[in-house]
């Protein structure tokens, strides 16, 4: 699927996300997303891309639920969108979890020094 093309294979809309690549900070990032969301779907977003992290993490569903809030049943759509889609969550959850790692591994190394 190309990026102007949508699933259906109607023309995409790119006005949105020209202008999410054009926020420059995470602040602003945080302001465009609640004055275009309701608070419901920005919970609801946030929610499963903790859920695909803890996916990656290789945690199971129980372990999930009880970290997350979130339903079997959206455990179950997360897992089979990191399976089936296009990649591009897992791949930023991926890198995530990297960055935090390498962070955690500098954290522990300065603290051994010190």
């Amino acid at each position: 699927m190309r990026a102007g093309t949508a699933p259906n294979g109607q023309p995409r809309r790119t006005a949105l996300y020209e202008a999410i690549l054009r926020l420059e900070n995470l602040d602003d990032c945080i302001r465009f997303f609640e004055d275009l969301c309701a608070v419901t779907e920005l919970r609801t977003l946030e929610q499963r891309y903790d859920v695909a992290s803890c996916l990656l993490e290789g945690k199971v569903y129980s372990e999930i639920r009880k970290e997350t809030g979130a339903s079997s049943a959206t455990v179950s759509r997360v897992n089979r969108m990191l399976n089936y889609g296009t990649g591009a969550v897992a791949d930023s959850v991926r890198l995530d979890l990297s960055r935090k790692a390498e962070s955690s591994d500098t954290d522990s190394e300065g603290s051994e020094q010190g």
